[in-house]
């Protein structure tokens, strides 16, 4: 049983890496999908994202198309929710 004390994350996931997918999805909004490297770190850019937000979009594969944060996080090798509901 859990401790119903104790700050909840979901299976897959810990609390740093929701942490860095929730600025990657602030700096990103929901407009730029489906975008690769260079739009999203643009994007970020135009935001006026933090630097280490910027330095994580451009570690992105080139050539690749992200349909939205999710994807982004897997691809930067953050932990994602495994199942959702």
């Amino acid at each position: 049983m859990t401790d119903p004390h104790q700050p909840g994350t979901p299976a897959g996931t810990d609390p740093a890496d929701i942490e860095r997918r929730a600025a990657l999805a602030e700096a990103l909004g929901k407009e730029v999908w489906p975008a690769d490297r260079s739009t999203l770190v643009t994007k970020a850019e135009e935001s006026g994202a933090p630097d280490d937000v910027v330095a994580q979009l451009r570690r992105l594969p080139d050539g690749t198309q992200f349909a939205n944060v999710q994807e982004v996080a897997q691809a930067l090798g953050l932990g994602t929710e495994q199942e959702r509901f």
